[in-house]
């Protein structure tokens, strides 16, 4: 075990399926559990450039003493039956469980073996903030850019193993709940201790970084999701480029390579895969001094990753007119919801 971690503490066991997700996991055992090891379990998804990403956050990760146990949870029909018959053991020695999506089918089901009696839920972005709302309202788990449409076969399947993993995260007499988060809240669930994560791992562990004159753009997959018309997200790039004369666009790990071929011909962008999540990159730098998203999980993070630099982060709001037919009802609040409560980011004309 490196010399970064001592007492071991609780067993505590952590599930991640992206590279934010492992991100976060580090920042709250530096924040809550500091010098306590923990297993890190990764789902590992198929797509290559998360798979990139995650390897490098999972070094990262054992550099910091953690023990990381790499899960081919995907890897065929099999592989689920597999992976869940291994976790079995560990998940019922947990005191401990650590998860960054409770979303995902994959951990709701691993939440129905758990004995833990503390559950921490970390960041996964903007859909942290719609968990936390359905979990103080009672609702049913389902991911906001889904919410309003009708339930498909496999989600009538899988709800009663959902309403279970939904009671494992509410907290009761012999069972502890947190969410360590960098998102606001309109709605705390009652029992839930909400610890603000303000990216203190790191600012310790990278940077300064040095920063370029020009503008920078942050890409999103609200394309690939269905949520934004991909023709009006093209235009939207064109225009912010060249209002503020941007130079690179850092795409987001889920962005399809023909949009983002698009993108490179159409807008002379520079388009660039991060190897690691955007937090880091940019704490590393080079970036440049103004870095422009649309609503996205960055506007609340970035400034917090780079507090202390000349860094502004701006943010141009999602028009109405841009969403698609198949957009949820629930699409156009949240994303405005994202944008207003974003302190560190500066409103931009859409």
């Amino acid at each position: 075990m490196s010399p970064r971690a001592g007492n071991p503490g609780p067993p505590t066991l952590a599930f991640v399926e992206s590279p934010v997700q492992l991100l976060n996991v580090l920042e709250w055992a530096h924040t809550r559990a500091p010098g306590a090891g923990l297993t890190l379990v990764v789902l590992s998804p198929m797509d290559p450039m998360t798979r990139g990403q995650l390897r490098r956050m999972a070094e990262l990760a054992r550099q910091e003493g953690h023990e990381v146990r790499w899960e081919e949870a995907r890897g065929g029909a099999a592989a689920p039956f597999r992976t869940v018959g291994g976790l079995t053991g560990a998940l019922r020695r947990a005191d401990r469980v650590v998860l960054g999506d409770p979303f995902s089918r994959y951990v709701q089901l691993l939440l129905t073996l758990s004995r833990a009696r503390d559950l921490v839920v970390v960041d996964d972005g903007t859909a942290t903030m719609e968990f936390v709302t359905q979990l103080a309202r009672g609702e049913r788990l389902v991911r906001w850019h889904r919410r309003g449409s009708r339930p498909g076969p496999r989600d009538l399947l899988f709800a009663p193993v959902s309403g279970i993993a939904r009671r494992r995260l509410t907290p009761g007499a012999r069972r502890r709940a947190e969410v360590f988060s960098a998102m606001p809240f309109e709605d705390t669930p009652e029992g839930v201790e909400v610890v603000a994560n303000d990216f203190a791992w790191t600012r310790a562990r990278f940077g300064p970084p040095r920063i370029t004159k020009g503008a920078d753009l942050v890409g999103t997959s609200l394309v690939e999701t269905g949520v934004v018309d991909g023709d009006r997200y093209v235009d939207a790039v064109r225009s912010l480029a060249r209002a503020h004369g941007a130079g690179r666009y850092f795409a987001h790990r889920r962005e399809s390579a023909e949009k983002l071929h698009r993108l490179a011909v159409e807008t002379g962008l520079e388009i660039v895969r991060p190897e690691l999540p955007l937090e880091l990159i940019a704490r590393r730098g080079p970036i440049g001094r103004t870095v422009l998203s649309f609503p996205s999980t960055v506007l609340h993070t970035l400034p917090l990753a780079l507090a202390g630099t000349e860094v502004r982060v701006g943010v141009c709001d999602i028009d109405p007119a841009w969403l698609t037919r198949n957009a949820s009802p629930r699409a156009r609040g949240f994303l405005s919801g994202v944008t207003g409560s974003a302190r560190g980011a500066h409103r931009l004309p859409a």
